[in-house]
């Protein structure tokens, strides 16, 4: 059974994908240095900070409280 923040990352890789971004450009988007810190965040290896949880929200028309 998958934990409800994995499931949760998944949904943001498949709506990323859904939207026709790469993850490179998320990475830009979101002020990384490379597409490593956005892959990251996409597999829960990092914890996603408000300021970029809003940025995610804006780009992948996800709602603020979704993304926690």
């Amino acid at each position: 059974m998958k934990t409800k923040q994995k499931k949760k990352r998944e949904e943001l890789k498949e709506k990323r994908e859904k939207m026709g971004y790469t993850q490179e450009e998320m990475a830009k988007k979101l002020g990384y240095s490379s597409k490593s810190g956005y892959n990251m965040l996409e597999n829960g290896n990092v914890s996603l900070s408000l300021d970029k949880a809003k940025i995610l929200s804006e780009l992948l028309s996800i709602p603020l409280n979704e993304l926690k």
